[in-house]
């Protein structure tokens, strides 16, 4: 039996105990920014933000250290940068499928990012072509494990009419870390020449702090339990447990079928159109002294535009549709590549096309993770937004690796023209498919 020791009016006590029925709910009424999520979210977004210092410090050079350091050919720098994109695409919907079969969210997550950890000892001693790519495997088969049952978190502590700002805030947080991590690589390199080791190794300290928070501060919290709305007193013996209802059959159709169908195709659709921000960069290195003199904070300047705008496009997102900003966040990277194609070398087009690719992960990454938990049951979730995690990560694998070869072939102009007219057919086209979802919000959707 659970009693309440306040003394307010029932009709207060109820809606007390009924926010408490509420985890999501709790404290937030209609506040917004940080303030409107959960703490779980806040929490989940701190490990992401030592979790993406410890990546992007390596990711911010790995251009220049496989191009130039290890002296490999575009090819090369592709498949690596496709496997980086792409190879998490092996496991994330199995990390999903086993977060919501196990409904244990948090430690499967915790599995994925230990053995990011791991990776980070393997950049220690990888030196060649092979080692490099087998720990960049495990790297990111590590983040394909975690992302969806980390996104489930989310999800299951967040309001359905506040999902996109949640995942605003945690891409916030995520992003301050995406833009110190090539800060901190770029200070490393400007006092230690070539000093390539001493940044692993910063990066290797960052990944183990993120863990131990992720193990000892994040609630396990789940879809599928919510938390008891008072304490049992303790001079009264609890009520015997009703007996666990059964678990509800999996519904491979809620991801197969409907409107996550042509959200797939959507997503897969413009992956095979999004290259690596790394050829972007280089594009850029290789006719501007200043892009070339600051090459690492190319990933600050986009991860920057990123955290300024992912709670404003979230909050928007939730109120004017989340499929139509994930269409038009597309409109970004259009302008990005149009502007990396064209022939201008001052500071201004630099900055302006990290702008640009900032803005486009602002408006497509979160809202894709919310879009698919709008789109499926809460017994779902986890394996919803893997689905759609992994056709981005499987087509971006191929758009890298097809990428520089086309780059090899053509040169890198001629290149960037060819996938930006691309990206302006597939735009509208996309809007098209898409046309059934552009307003719904919340759970306006109609399957």
């Amino acid at each position: 039996m659970y009693i309440s020791f306040s003394n307010k009016p029932k009709q207060a006590q109820k809606q007390k105990t009924d926010a408490a029925a509420d985890p999501a709910a709790t404290g937030t009424g209609r506040r917004r920014g940080v303030r409107a999520v959960s703490s779980a979210v806040v929490s989940l977004g701190i490990v992401s933000m030592l979790t993406d210092i410890s990546s992007e410090s390596v990711s911010a050079i790995l251009p220049l250290y496989i191009t130039g350091f290890l002296g490999l050919s575009t090819i090369a720098y592709g498949f690596i940068d496709g496997l980086y994109q792409g190879i998490s695409a092996l496991v994330r919907i199995a990390g999903g499928y086993t977060s919501d079969r196990l409904d244990q969210p948090k430690w499967v997550a915790f599995v994925g990012y230990a053995l990011a950890a791991v990776a980070r000892i393997g950049l220690l001693f990888a030196s060649g072509f092979a080692a490099l790519t087998a720990v960049i495997s495990l790297d990111r088969i590590g983040k394909g494990i975690r992302t969806a049952p980390r996104d489930s978190v989310i999800t299951a502590s967040s309001r359905p009419d506040n999902l996109g700002t949640s995942f605003g805030v945690h891409r916030t947080l995520d992003n301050i870390g995406a833009a110190v991590g090539p800060l901190i690589a770029f200070v490393i390199l400007l006092l230690i020449p070539n000093g390539y080791g001493t940044i692993f190794v910063a990066s290797l300290a960052f990944a183990v702090v993120g863990v131990a928070v992720l193990g000892l501060f994040v609630p396990n919290v789940r879809a599928q339990r919510p938390f008891p709305d008072a304490v049992p007193a303790a001079s009264v013996p609890p009520a015997p447990r009703a007996p666990r209802p059964p678990r509800p059959k999996f519904d491979w159709s809620v991801i197969t079928a409907g409107p996550m169908r042509r959200v797939l195709a959507a997503a897969g659709i413009l992956g095979l159109l999004t290259i690596g921000d790394g050829f972007v960069y280089l594009v850029l290195q290789a006719r501007s002294d200043f892009a070339a003199q600051w090459f690492p904070l190319m990933y600050v300047g986009t991860n920057i535009a990123f955290l300024a705008l992912a709670i404003p496009l979230g909050r928007l997102a939730d109120r004017i549709g989340r499929a139509r900003v994930f269409v038009f966040g597309h409109v970004g990277l259009l302008a990005a590549y149009v502007v990396a194609a064209l022939p201008m070398a001052d500071v201004a087009a630099t900055l302006l096309c990290l702008a640009f690719l900032g803005a486009f992960y602002a408006a497509t990454d979160g809202v894709l993770a919310a879009l698919a938990a709008q789109l499926t049951t809460p017994e779902t979730h986890g394996t919803g937004i893997a689905a759609a995690q992994t056709v981005v990560a499987f087509t971006r694998f191929l758009s890298a690796a097809g990428f520089g070869i086309l780059w090899y072939a053509a040169g890198r102009e001629t290149s960037m023209i060819i996938v930006s007219v691309l990206l302006v057919i597939a735009i509208p086209l996309i809007a098209l498919l898409l046309r059934p979802y552009l307003a719904a919000r919340g759970r306006e959707v109609d399957a």
